[in-house]
Order: structure tokens, then C-alpha cells, then sequence
């Protein structure tokens, strides 16, 4: 049994939970309560800081694994030319769009910590946050269907 396979696909789905899960918590929880103000600053910019270190380390976690997965498994035919290949190409799109909006999302809510206001930035960045967790669910769904082998 070739334990590297196993290693690389166990660190790309720890990563993908953690950032998926990340995006989706920051998204639910933390900036409605910073629209609302019932959360301070510094606790912003603690969350938030953490969430773009998740999120640039999954990324480059994600793209070194998925990289080395995509290079064992798949001919550029298959990538360009399958259902699955399609799926990966998918996910390796939305992963992107999912740092972008996070990375502007984050860079949006933090502009009001350091003038100790919060709600109009949150407001600012909402819409950032919610497009970052539908990117979450959709990876997380694309992940399911690849996992589930129903498309070939």
C-alpha cells in the first residue's frame, strides 16, 4: 500500500474543511455581529486575521495536493475531456474565486478596525462573505458528486 496517495488526499480534504468550514462560520456568525456592532474590534481583527491565514494556506496546501492528484490521475485529455476532469477544473476555479472574495471580503471589514467602526464596513463586506460560503457549498457539493462516482 503507497502511503503518499493517502497522505496527499488526507491533507487536501483536512484543508478544504478547514477553509470551506471557515468561510462558512466568519460568514453565519462573525459578520452579522459586526453589522450589528455586538462584537468588538480587536475580536474582528483576530477572526478575520486568522481566516486569511486559513485561507492562504489552504490554498497553497489545495493547490500543491490537488496539483499532485491531478498529475497521477489525469491526462490533460482527461481533465478537458470527462465529466470528472470538468468537475476538477470546477473546483480548481472556485477555489480561486473563493480566495479572491475572501482576501476582499477580509481587506473590506478590517478598513473599519483601525477607526474603531465596524457596521458600515461589515455592511460593505457582507455581500463579499455570503458569495464566499455559496462558493463554500458549491465546492463542497462538487467534492461530494467527484467522491460519489457518478459522473464519469
Amino acid at each position: 500500500m503507497d502511503l503518499i496517495p493517502a497522505a496527499v488526499w488526507t491533507l487536501h480534504v483536512a484543508f478544504a474543511a478547514l477553509w470551506t468550514g471557515s468561510v462558512l462560520f466568519v460568514s453565519a456568525t462573525v459578520v452579522p455581529a459586526a453589522t450589528s456592532a455586538t462584537i468588538g474590534t480587536d475580536a474582528i481583527a483576530s477572526i478575520v486575521g486568522r481566516l486569511q491565514l486559513v485561507t492562504r494556506l489552504s490554498a497553497v496546501v489545495l493547490f500543491a495536493t490537488g496539483g499532485h492528484m491531478a498529475g497521477t490521475t489525469y491526462t490533460i485529455e482527461r481533465l478537458t475531456g470527462t465529466g470528472r476532469g470538468h468537475l476538477v477544473l470546477t473546483m480548481l476555479v472556485l477555489w480561486f474565486v473563493l480566495a479572491a472574495l475572501v482576501e476582499i471580503g477580509s481587506k473590506k471589514l478590517l478598513s473599519g478596525v483601525a477607526t474603531d467602526k465596524l457596521r458600515e464596513p461589515a455592511r460593505d463586506a457582507r455581500p463579499l462573505f455570503l458569495g464566499a460560503a455559496a462558493v463554500s457549498v458549491l465546492l463542497l457539493v462538487t467534492a461530494g458528486v467527484l467522491a460519489s462516482n457518478v459522473v464519469a
